[in-house]
């Protein structure tokens, strides 16, 4: 062959690979299922627990549906629970939040349609099941129903502000306010979601791209019904204890009441066991005084102590709180405050270089 023929023959070549190496070549892979919560065959889960599955790829959110994702109990009949499905983009995990609280010493089984698809079209091979029993009831009141919201460290409607560096360890999110009411954060952002080097988790805002919005707008109404439920639980164990001052008690499982604030000038211990429940009702303000903290013992745990403020709340510099916060107005949490829990405000939340981790 010529030299021009071989020059004309390496470039046809060339131009082959290269249009070989840019073509979109289709993933022909099923997606399948790389973990749950809670676990296949777990025992002593939560009654009030979202369960979610997290996906070996991206899935196209569509198809993360109701009628693709399920939860019945093992009686005969099984009994399918109703619950509110969504997918999280970033960690690509459907999720399931029951809209009641599932029964005590049941096994309940989840599973997943082969109708559910990643990005491609691929559905999954077969499909997916696991099963888990809920712990016994403690004693106290029913938990209360957290729903979405319950997916959230922190969530707010206004805004959520940090002074750096603050540490927070689960997502935070906001609605109907958009991302430019996250602030001082430093965030980078993605589609759907923004990263932060102070949030070990994510951060949604209304205005990011969907599914995120309708996920914000049905968590904040999940966190609305959660403080009118924890309102309106009726007849309290205790009444103005300690007339608003509970500074150095040790209280119990139950229902508390204050129709005033609620101030706590030194240490409180909250005393019980691991399924035991606590529900304060506070009329007005509360606030947590500088120096001191809010303990736990007898394995209590945050997850299940639920204050309900009306007011403000107020975390002052250098204090330790347990528990999930459900406040109609704002929560501040002051220099060098800490916190296991969860901050669900119906107006802002505002951080001064504070730690707060999530419980689920």
């Amino acid at each position: 062959m010529n030299p021009k023929g071989i020059l004309l023959l390496l470039f046809t070549s060339l131009l082959l690979v290269s249009f070989t190496a840019c073509k979109n070549v289709p993933d022909p892979t099923a997606p399948t299922v790389l973990s749950t919560i809670p676990l296949d065959s777990a025992t002593g889960v939560n009654g009030n627990a979202v369960i979610s599955a997290t996906f070996s790829e991206a899935m196209d959110y569509s198809t993360i549906v109701a009628a693709n994702f399920s939860v019945y109990d093992n009686a005969t009949p099984a009994v399918a629970v109703v619950g509110t499905v969504t997918y999280d983009l970033p960690t690509m995990t459907a999720r399931f939040a029951p809209t009641v609280i599932l029964n005590a010493l049941t096994t309940y089984t989840a599973g997943l349609s082969r109708s559910v698809a990643d990005l491609e079209g691929n559905k999954m091979e077969a499909s997916y099941e696991w099963s888990f029993t809920i712990a016994a009831a403690g004693s106290g009141p029913a938990p209360v129903l957290l729903g979405t919201a319950g997916n959230f460290a922190i969530l707010a409607k206004t805004a959520i502000s940090t002074v750096p560096d603050s540490h927070i360890t689960g997502d935070i999110g906001v609605s109907p306010a958009a991302e430019t009411f996250l602030t001082g954060f430093s965030q980078t952002k993605c589609t759907g979601y923004s990263t932060s080097p102070q949030v070990v988790g994510f951060m949604y805002a209304a205005d990011m791209t969907p599914p995120t919005p309708t996920m914000m707008t049905t968590a904040i109404s999940d966190m609305e019904t959660a403080y009118t439920d924890a309102a309106g639980r009726p007849t309290p164990n205790f009444v103005n204890l300690g007339t608003g001052e509970i500074g150095g008690q040790t209280l119990v499982a139950g229902l508390y009441n204050w129709g005033s604030s609620v101030t706590i000038s030194s240490n409180l211990s909250i005393s019980g066991a691991s399924n035991d429940v606590w529900i304060f009702q506070i009329s007005g303000d509360l606030s947590l005084s500088g120096g001191f903290s809010v303990l736990l013992s007898g394995g209590a745990q945050a997850r299940n102590i639920f204050w309900q403020v009306a007011g403000e709340t107020t975390l002052e510099t250098a204090s330790h709180f347990e528990g999930v916060i459900l406040c109609q107005t704002a929560i501040i949490m002051n220099t060098g405050a800490s916190m296991n829990g969860k901050a669900l405000a119906q107006s802002n939340v505002a951080l001064d270089k504070v730690t707060l981790s999530d419980v689920q």
